[in-house]
């Protein structure tokens, strides 16, 4: 029994007899007698071969499988990259792969991981945009320096460019780091200043400081950082580091109060104490619970690291404080509303500070107790016909309360007096009654002054007819002004004899 088989110009085949490997048949026509022969084709078109036991085949038959076939195993510190064609396939460890010879142009690569992870400049060309299994890319641009990771420990530093890694078995990291930043989170600070003092030396600035040393750190002529004591940090080359010993005089110095206060961040002033004495008045500086100095007008600013600090600036102008809506009886139990101000100067800051730890409240409580005990002890009479009393009486016993602790009292006044409803009506109609009576005396007072000058102005006109002819004359004109027109008939003489003869008769 003859058997053909036709091997098509993209194919190649395998000769099995009784699933014997026999040979390899390349694009052709072929013939054989028996039942026992068959052929297995592989397209060419897929470079990679997927021949069954290729690993007992090789072992039994590899000079002649060897023309055919591009035979990558790798160990197991070994990983390759075949070029097939324009493409590329990466065979990781401990592998097996074949690919057919002739029809597609392959070649390998063998790379030992041992000695390196990271592929050839060559080799990153070429895979640029192709993502290949156990090969891991990092890019690192023109602004960044890239710390290279393996197994979780720094290898070395990557300057900008492209990168290639193996990362079989093992996990790859690259932190990129911007050199425009000069203070990055430099990954595990410590261990790259312990264990690699090349890189640091080569890339660093290190700052350690002692447990009574602060540093500020400057970048182009800016503070980027303010560093505690005790502390341990990297910064890339090209800051200025100024360390400040504090240990004496943690105060800082005018030109670094401008700097700092004025014009640095709120985190950099996160690290200052700062306290601002305006003018007119006085700051108190307490360090660890002690007072220390009187403090001046200005900005002033401390380092805080070691101690405990306490300022308070306490106004030296003179100050006015209200006590307002205070109910209290009068001597004859008249409720009544008072409101009164006190006006005061604070003399010893210190005495007063130490001596009282609130001094608005003391004031208005005292001023609270010294006007109940004024207004308690008058009628509402008195406290009506003499308000002033009652000013002298709260400030000598203010001045007496406030005397030991440095506190002048320049002066004490009721504002108003506020009097309930009823109290309001009952007043309203004693004084209405009051100013009638006074009003009635002043009536009287004129009738009789009127009266006593009519007498004597008739007096007067009888002994003197000529005063008595003004008078007449007078009459008569105030009566031409209530008439629109007058005849006059003889003369005024006439006149003026019938009008008196008219009025006797």
């Amino acid at each position: 029994m003859w058997k053909t088989f036709y091997i098509k110009p993209n194919e190649i085949g395998i000769l099995y007899h009784r699933s014997d490997f026999q040979k390899i048949l390349q694009p052709g026509t072929y013939t054989y007698f028996g039942w026992h022969w068959q052929v297995k084709t592989y397209d060419l078109n897929q470079p990679e071969v997927k021949i069954e036991n290729l690993e007992l085949l090789l072992r039994d038959r590899s000079a002649e499988l060897e023309p055919y076939l591009l035979v990558v195993r790798t160990a197991f510190n070994q990983a390759a990259l075949v070029r097939v064609g324009q493409n590329w396939v990466s065979v990781l460890p401990n592998r097996l792969r074949a690919f057919w010879r002739g029809f597609i142009e392959v070649e390998s690569h063998i790379f030992n991981l041992n000695e390196s992870l990271e592929l050839p400049a060559e080799f990153r060309e070429q895979i640029r945009k192709i993502a290949l299994d156990g090969i891991q890319k990092f890019l690192i641009s023109e602004s960044e320096i890239g710390l290279l990771y393996v197994q979780k420990n720094f290898v070395r530093s990557l300057e900008p460019g492209e990168y290639a890694f193996w990362n079989v078995e093992r996990v790859v990291l690259v932190h990129n780091l911007s050199r425009i930043i000069p203070n990055p989170d430099f990954p595990l600070p410590d261990v790259l200043i312990e264990q690699h003092p090349d890189f640091v030396a080569a890339y660093c600035e290190t700052v350690q400081l002692q447990n009574h040393q602060v540093a500020i750190v400057r970048y182009q002529g800016k503070v980027i950082s303010i560093l505690p004591p005790t502390i341990r940090k990297l910064f890339w080359r090209g800051v200025e580091v100024e360390v400040i010993d504090i240990s004496n005089d943690a105060k800082l110095p005018t030109n670094l109060v401008a700097e700092l206060v004025l014009n640095a961040s709120e985190r950099v002033r996160n690290f200052l104490h700062i306290q601002e004495v305006p003018a007119q008045h006085v700051g108190l500086l307490y360090i660890n619970q002690e007072f220390q100095t009187q403090l001046q007008p200005g900005i002033h600013a401390w380092w805080i690291f070691g101690r405990s600090w306490q300022t308070e600036a306490i106004d030296l102008r003179l100050q006015t404080i209200e006590v307002s809506g205070q109910d209290i009886l009068s001597k004859d139990k008249v409720p009544l509303r008072l409101n009164l101000t006190a006006g005061f100067r604070i003399l010893d800051p210190l005495k007063a500070k130490n001596g009282l730890s609130d001094i608005a409240g003391f004031l208005y409580k005292e001023l609270q107790f010294g006007l109940r005990g004024a207004v308690g002890e008058r009628t509402l009479d008195a406290l009506l016909e003499n308000k002033g009393a009652v000013d002298k009486s709260v400030a000598e016993y203010i001045e007496q309360k406030t005397a030991d602790y440095g506190i002048e009292i320049n002066s004490v006044g009721v504002k108003d007096i506020i009097l309930p409803g009823e109290i309001k009506t009952i007043l309203s109609k004693v004084v209405e009654a009051e100013k009638s009576a006074q009003a009635n005396v002043v009536r009287r007072r004129e009738e009789t002054a009127a009266t006593r000058s009519m007498l004597n102005t008739a007096k007067v006109m009888e002994d003197n007819p000529v005063a008595l002819r003004l008078k007449e004359l007078e009459v008569l004109e105030r009566i031409a002004e209530k008439i629109d027109r007058i005849q006059v008939n003889g003369s005024l003489d006439s006149i003026l004899t019938d009008l008196i003869r008219l009025n006797r008769e």
